[in-house]
């Protein structure tokens, strides 16, 4: 019977790094997590004038730890995967680097801290590390079909717009002439149109004459009867994919999860999987 190889050393870290099967990879895990919402809740504090006064200089110290934790994670994960731009492209690997740029911005760019809020991205995580990656599929379906029905929608909101260009000038030309109108020219009066048609209605422009009133109520009318389109093109597109359950192992190439329990190769690089 043929011995089973020991893993090495880099092996052992990948599987921490990227697995949340075993203990330590776990555990790694929820740390990375927690260091995460601890990162994000010191950025928001610091935005808040009197803590900011008091305890700014911690605040500023604990960012700097953060942000050395996760530069030190992100350079762990480009060193151990076996295809590193495959990760550094990767959706997850932007999120990683761009949730260490801001401290390092800031030196230049004052102010550019308060961007590591998008360290929030990260606890997308979460779903791999409490076994949820159903909701993962869950996420990756509806993309799939919002990308799959982009040139529908694309349609759809390009005619939405020709005619809240038509319904603007329309009001425009009813409107104009009135005394203190509120429709002054034609591109005001085409944000009035689409207010309007899509049932938001701010307030801040109405129709003072009677033909104007009834354009109005034909506009929202419009929009209740439309507005549900779009939801049902891409709710067509969800319907046409199926997938099996994935597993939460990740690929050695480039750290992408997702896989279904059949694949042998992963779905973004094309590397075997363990």
């Amino acid at each position: 019977m043929e011995e089973k190889k020991p893993e090495s050393l880099k092996e052992r870290l990948w599987r921490i790094v990227f697995e949340a099967e075993t203990p330590l990879g776990k555990s790694f895990d929820v740390i990375l997590l927690w260091a995460i919402v601890l990162s994000v809740l010191a950025v928001s504090l610091e935005s808040v004038d009197s803590i900011r006064e008091e305890y700014g200089q911690i605040l500023k110290l604990a960012e700097w730890g953060f942000t050395i934790l996760f530069t030190a994670e992100y350079i762990l994960r480009i060193a151990l995967v076996r295809r590193p731009f495959r990760y550094v492209t990767s959706f997850y690997g932007i999120v990683d680097l761009l949730s260490c740029l801001p401290t390092y911005l800031a030196i230049l760019l004052p102010g550019a801290h308060s961007l590591m809020v998008i360290r929030i991205l990260r606890l997308l995580r979460m779903f791999r590390v409490l076994k949820m990656v159903s909701h993962v599929r869950g996420g990756e379906t509806i993309m799939r079909g919002l990308i799959h029905s982009r040139a529908k929608i694309f349609v759809f909101f390009f005619t939405v717009f020709l005619f809240s260009v038509l319904a603007g000038t329309l009001m425009y030309l009813v409107e104009s002439g009135e005394e203190g109108t509120h429709f002054t020219n034609i591109p005001i009066s085409i944000y009035y149109a689409i207010v309007s048609i899509t049932t938001v209605g701010y307030g801040d422009m109405v129709a003072i004459t009677t033909i104007g009133k009834m354009l109005t109520a034909v506009y929202v009318l419009t929009g209740y009867a439309i507005i549900a389109v779009p939801t049902g093109i891409v709710t067509s597109e969800l319907l046409k994919s199926h997938f099996g359950d994935p597993t939460s192992g990740a690929c050695p190439g480039c750290g992408a999860h997702g896989h279904l329990p059949d694949a042998k190769f992963c779905r973004k690089c094309g590397d075997k999987l363990n």
